[in-house]
């Protein structure tokens, strides 16, 4: 999700290959917004062709629509292809190669940038205060409650939204039935249930958990504060865990690296499901995308749920994440490019199908469609998508900035790794984020 891509602190290269689901490559605790489109090589396919504008459409205005270079085959030409169906104006894709995070963003500064340009769960806050997009609430119009709330929400900042979804993408929990019925498991339904679980799973070669390779400190961080019914910042916009349950919930990570029941170095990481259908652990926390080569390697040999609560008072919950269509306030066709992103991200209901479901695994952005998706229709993809709607988590607030997830993934670190005390870590990432909190909101 992503993209992996649920987008994007700054972690480990990945590779050239971008998807969406490199908005999660970075994952949870470092999880930059923007770095969340941060783009890894998770789709195991070859590099598309880079560079160029394609044009397509119909005459009078021009539009420049710009796209990161996807990794998933056939998604350049199908991006073309709805462009080029467009009437009402000639619109030029751009596919763009290398950091399309910071291009982009330097670009919405001059007059060279694009009319309409997807970004990572949507516009940062600073291109928002900066007056560098336009305020889309407008289009929405009786199709609001149709998307996928978490996602809209990450989208929209005092009340205006500013970034219409395009497909969403999601990390969960990924078991092997079998092995679990063989221990006598049942999948957990709180973190403690989970570590007994994979206390038991562990057996041999065989880890219980997989978590990534370092841990779930990158990953992780979300979830956990979730699983507490926590968040990073509060309905108020204040900092949102500096709790006792925060500190207990961030600590459960380190005793599963204490317990030595998770699955670290292995070939690789959390956004391949490779550990999972080779025998190497018996439960992953993983992306929706890999559910074309779970079912490959496993049949049906394979159940799916939510990251559980940590008890009876918090929440399970998914990540998900989104590319968002965007408008720069420095087009000189504003009008015009707003009517494009109607027609295609709102109208266009058999291209927005098009786009989730045929290039690679993921959920339309729009819940209607979801029914309609023969890839979600039954069996693990099904549940997964229901997951996606009832309980999918934004991976981290819009006023939550990149300097605040670097803080933050910087204490996951030393939590997981080394042990620190995490209430003391709290203390550490609070005293990054409420100055950041006040300079955004000024």
């Amino acid at each position: 999700m992503s993209d992996k891509q649920i987008g994007r602190p700054l972690g480990p290269a990945l590779g050239p290959t971008l998807t969406r689901r490199s908005l999660f490559a970075l994952g949870g605790a470092a999880a930059v917004t923007g770095a969340l489109a941060a783009c890894g090589s998770n789709t195991g396919r070859e590099p598309t062709a880079t560079g160029g504008a394609t044009g397509g459409g119909g005459g009078g205005v021009t539009l420049n629509q710009w796209y990161h270079q996807y990794g998933e085959a056939g998604t350049q030409q199908a991006v073309e292809r709805y462009a080029a169906a467009y009437k009402d104006a000639t619109v030029k894709v751009s596919w763009k190669p290398g950091d399309y995070d910071q291009s982009t963003a330097a670009s919405l500064l001059t007059d060279a940038g694009p009319d309409v340009f997807e970004y990572g769960n949507g516009p940062t806050i600073d291109m928002i205060k900066g007056d560098q997009v336009v305020d889309l609430t407008d289009l929405l119009g009786d199709t609001k409650d149709d998307f996928n709330p978490s996602i809209l929400k990450r989208m929209t900042y005092d009340g205006k939204t500013y970034a219409i979804p395009q497909v969403v993408d999601m990390q969960l929990l990924v078991y092997r039935r079998s092995l679990l019925d063989k221990a006598g498991v049942t999948p957990p339904q709180t973190v403690d249930e989970l570590l007994e679980a994979a206390k038991k799973l562990t057996q041999g070669n065989v880890k219980g958990l997989f978590l990534g390779n370092d841990g779930g400190a990158g990953l992780m961080g979300g979830p956990m504060l979730w699983s507490a019914g926590l968040d990073y910042l509060t309905d108020d916009n204040q900092f949102g865990f500096d709790d006792p349950r925060a500190a207990t919930a961030l600590g459960k990570l380190r005793e599963l690296w204490e317990a030595k029941v998770l699955l670290l170095g292995a070939p690789k990481d959390w956004f391949d499901p490779s550990a999972l259908t080779a025998g190497l652990t018996a439960m992953q926390f993983t992306g929706l995308w890999t559910f074309p080569d779970i079912k490959k390697g496993l049949a049906d040999d394979f159940g799916v749920m939510a990251w559980p609560a940590l008890d009876g008072s918090g929440k399970a919950s998914v990540p998900v994440g989104a590319y968002g269509s965007c408008v720069s306030a420095r087009s000189k066709n504003v009008d015009a490019a707003k009517k494009f992103v109607k027609y295609l991200w709102i109208d266009q209901t058999a291209d927005q199908l098009d786009f989730a479901t045929a290039y690679g695994f993921h959920i339309p952005s729009r819940t209607s469609l979801i029914s309609q998706a023969t890839t979600l229709k039954e069996g693990q993809a099904a549940e997964a998508a229901k997951l996606a709607t009832d309980v999918g988590h934004a991976q981290s607030p819009i006023l939550w900035t990149p300097k605040c997830s670097t803080a933050f993934g910087d204490a996951m670190n030393r939590i997981v790794k080394e042990g620190a005390d995490p209430a003391g870590e709290i203390a550490k990432v609070k005293a990054v984020a409420e100055p950041e909190l006040k300079r955004v909101l000024a």
